[in-house]
């Protein structure tokens, strides 16, 4: 009878779904076993409903099982498996599992004789004093009497639960955990009895090892971590913070590389105590050396996160000294963590801010392609609140931009400050306004659109600074290269500084382009940065005071109605100073000329849509929608996708848990994607992975390098992993994105397809209407042409058919066909082995509500993708 029943469980188990309808039919009997009162039967039964889990069974059981756990005749291993099973279904199904009088008796398992009933109702009740404290807070008198009796009692006592000489060591951590669930116990007795515990914990670290094996040390080491993660919980006693230091301490030189980590990472907390801070410091040059000689990259990030918490004004400078000296040789995957870190601590600790201008020129240099664009804002709104920096910083900027090689973001410090106050160093005839206009500008040519936008806002700002170089200033903005410029920010910037130099009198001058105000008060961009980045939870505190840090200025320069204080929950980033989004003309009306005049800090989704041209209808609106189904996608979701082939930034995919954003960009062949996953939870993403799979014939077209992304995301943070790509040839197929994190105990997995297309390899290409016709006709053979004729999807909205067009990646050719109610575009395909010319035409028949697109390149296979991708857009 037992085998037949073995056998059974054995098949319900593995094979049946858990969603079958066959489980409503075996219900009861799993009922007719667990009152069978049969040891055996009772515990096949309760294994049964832990393995399969489902919410049928816990609507059937979750009353059920209390009562048997609590029930004074249950044998051992039945409570052992009843606890085991209640906790399964309160991690499956917490809604379901009932809080009654079972609670209080629950609590009492802590005293049972059989240490395994205790292991199991101590990861039991942790889980349920997580979700309702005051319902288990009569637990901590009793699991500190347990683990008083085990961390006092000779290894022989607990015979089968001793492992490698050290008595019950899963127990042990087990009930530090439960203890870290609750404040520091108010009775002084109690207090007193945990603190002995604690200290013959660390004291028995310190006893030397009564066995060779790896295991004794792993298992001894075990309850030591978890005893100092509470003293580190309780913060109170002054005595145990310094002691779990010193012995961290000791682990900072150990051999094993795991020892080196954990004692590193506990130290970051230790360091937030005021009762341990000046212990933690006292490590301060094993933990640089730890940073020099450090096999581990993990290991050497711990160190860097470490000297951040231990900083203070008494070291701060040796201590940013040391990461800059690092920073050159840092690994890639951390650089703009240290970068952060660096800017952070350069701003807090800077009692003479002549310093913190030399450490961020200094860190541009070093590290510029990791400086993000947070820090290098900061300094200016630093530099600008401060009048006792700013000849400084002129000074030194000016100096610094005369390196034949200068990194842009030093650039654009340079251009934005020399415009603010290169009045203050042109005295000097070696920096004088001719001389500094000259500079700026032979960096011109070798920088982005972003950051030529903001050196013609710095010339339009010398024109007011210093009137005798104005006729030099107009005759650049007044060359072909300016006012024709392809690019039409740049073009419009030119056209409009020119014309409002030409026209206005020097008074209105003064007051259109006078200097920047200061910027209000409130938390650094770069210390919210980081905190994303990290997640709250892994950023260590340096002080108390450090919690809310003194800053200078305004984490981002907008209109004061728009500001608005960072989000946990939706982190903002931040947006570029000088918009140069594409199509989106400047109105006139609104001359913020100075860089940095108009930034905002949106939210997440806002930040992502950026690049969406307004219009009539929602087709280009970021959607914010919710997956009703289950978490574990087997299929790959494209619900997004289309969305994107014309535009490169947005929310891609959301449901209860996740929300995936992506912003990209894209030169030639070459495209860098972030991706940006927000955990939307106040729960732990575990075991964080991603991965992007490609058929064999896209791998041999489209080559994607992945960096990793951290394997946890804090509940309410978010992370970003960078995707470099590189189109090899022209493709038709799409990359698959997949995501795998572990949350309530159970894997979600996540498919979906990702927005990299051929037409995100478009180089526009202004063209003539001879040019265009003659390279129309030249493109003429029939297998050089692909033409659909297709129904409208969508109102027919000339403005955003144009805006659609010119996020396809062509430029929109304006006055070319003879029919000025059709839209014609070129562009030019990159890839590394060829580049591909494309020719399209799209006539729109308003009356018939129908559409013909036309398409011509010197590839068919090109063709038909691009067709069939733009056609999906109207």
């Amino acid at each position: 009878m037992e085998l037949y029943h073995d056998q059974g469980y054995l098949f319900i188990s593995v094979l049946v779904n858990s969603n079958s309808d066959l489980i409503r039919l075996i219900n009861n009997g799993i009922k007719n076993d667990l009152s069978s009162r049969n040891p055996t039967f009772m515990n096949l039964a309760l294994h049964c409903i832990a393995n399969v889990g489902s919410r049928e069974m816990a609507e059937a059981f979750a009353s059920e099982v209390p009562r048997i756990l609590v029930a004074g005749d249950t044998v051992d291993s039945v409570k052992q498996s009843a606890a085991l099973c209640l906790l399964r279904l309160n991690r499956t199904s917490p809604d379901l599992v009932p809080m009654g009088e079972w609670t209080a008796r629950v609590v009492h398992l802590l005293n049972d004789q059989h240490l395994g009933v205790v292991t199991a109702a101590t990861s039991l009740i942790t889980t349920l004093a997580l979700k309702s404290p005051d319902d288990f807070k009569t637990s901590v008198s009793l699991a500190i009497a347990r683990l008083s009796r085990i961390v006092t009692s000779a290894s022989i006592d607990l015979q089968d639960y001793t492992y490698y000489f050290v008595a019950a060591p899963w127990l042990s951590v087990k009930l530090l955990r439960l203890l870290q669930c609750y404040p520091p116990p108010e009775d002084a007795a109690l207090r007193s009895r945990l603190t002995e515990c604690l200290e013959t914990i660390l004291n028995k670290a310190q006893e030397p090892p009564k066995s060779k094996k790896v295991q004794h040390s792993n298992a001894k080491n075990a309850v030591l971590f978890e005893a100092i993660a509470l003293i580190i919980h309780h913060d109170s006693e002054p005595t145990l913070l310094v002691r779990a230091c010193n012995q961290l301490g000791q682990f900072l030189q150990h051999r094993e590389t795991n020892l080196r980590y954990l004692a590193l990472e506990s130290m970051c907390t230790l360091a937030s105590s005021e009762f341990s801070h000046e212990a933690v410091k006292t490590h301060m040059e094993t933990v640089i050396n730890a940073l020099k000689t450090e096999r581990d990259v993990s290991v050497r990030q711990r160190a860097v996160d470490l000297l951040y918490a231990m900083c203070d004004r008494s070291n701060a400078k040796q201590i940013v000294a040391e990461m800059l000296s690092y920073l050159e040789t840092a690994d890639y995957s951390i650089r703009e963590e240290i970068v952060l870190k660096v800017a952070i601590l350069a701003e807090k600790y800077a009692v003479d801010y002549t310093w913190y201008v030399d450490t961020i020129l200094n860190l541009i240099r070093i590290a510029g392609d990791y400086v993000s664009e947070e820090v290098w804002y900061r300094v200016i709104q630093i530099v600008i609140n401060r009048d006792d920096v700013q000849g400084y910083a002129a000074k030194t900027v000016f100096e610094a931009l005369q390196a034949p090689a200068c990194h842009e973001n030093l650039v654009k410090v340079g251009g934005y400050i020399l415009g603010e106050f290169g009045n203050l160093i042109a005295g000097d005839s070696r920096s004088s306004p001719l001389v500094q206009f000259n500079l700026l500008h032979s960096k011109f040519h070798l920088c982005s659109v972003p950051t030529r936008a903001l050196l013609l806002s710095a010339y339009i700002k010398f024109i007011n600074l210093f009137p005798e170089i104005k006729a030099t200033i107009q005759d650049v903005l007044r060359s072909d290269s300016q006012l024709r410029n392809a690019d039409v920010e740049l073009q419009q910037r030119a056209v409009e500084y020119l014309r409002l130099s030409c026209i206005a009198s020097t008074d209105i001058l003064a007051t259109v382009l006078e200097e920047m105000p200061p910027f209000p008060e409130r938390e650094s961009s770069i210390l919210a940065k980081l905190k994303r980045k990290k997640g709250r939870g892994n950023l260590p505190d340096i002080d108390e005071a450090r919690k809310n840090v003194n800053v200078n200025g305004n984490g981002n320069s907008e209109p004061s109605d728009k500001i608005e204080a960072t989000n946990k929950s939706s982190p903002p980033l931040v947006a570029d100073l000088l918009p140069t989004n594409r199509p989106r003309p400047v109105s006139s009306s609104t001359f913020m000329f100075s860089p940095g005049s108009t930034v905002s800090s949106p939210s997440f989704t806002d930040l992502l849509n950026l690049n969406s041209t307004p219009s009539a209808g929602n087709t280009l609106l970021v959607d914010v929608f919710s997956d009703n189904s289950t978490f574990s996608a087997t299929e790959v979701s494209e619900e997004n996708f289309a969305r994107f082939i014309c535009k490169n930034n947005g929310v891609i995919y959301e449901n209860q848990l996740l929300q995936i954003g992506l912003k990209s960009e894209y030169r030639q062949n070459l495209g860098r994607m972030y991706v940006f996953y927000g955990n939307k939870t106040s729960t732990q993403f575990l075991n964080f992975s991603t991965s992007v799979t490609s058929t064999d014939i896209l791998r041999t077209q489209l080559n994607i390098h992945a960096k990793t992304v951290d394997p946890v995301i804090e509940g309410g943070a978010q992370v970003q992993q960078i995707l470099n790509i590189e189109c090899l040839s022209g493709f038709t197929d799409t990359p698959v994105l997949n995501v795998q994190f572990r949350y309530g105990g159970m894997m979600q997995n996540i498919s979906l397809k990702l927005p990299v297309m051929l037409n995100k390899f478009f180089q526009p290409t202004e063209m003539s209407s001879q040019d265009f016709f003659q390279r129309w006709k030249q493109l003429g053979a029939p297998q050089q042409e692909v033409q659909k004729i297709f129904k409208s999807k969508h109102p027919m909205d000339a403005e955003v058919t144009k805006a659609k067009i010119i996020g396809f990646g062509v430029a929109l050719l304006e006055g070319v066909d003879p029919n000025q109610e059709n839209f014609v575009g070129a562009g030019v395909i990159h890839t590394k082995s060829i580049q591909v010319g494309c020719l399209l035409r799209l006539e729109p028949n308003v009356q018939a509500q129908m559409y013909r697109l036309t398409l011509r390149t010197s590839k068919d296979s090109v063709s038909q993708r691009l067709c069939d991708l733009l056609s999906e857009q109207f």
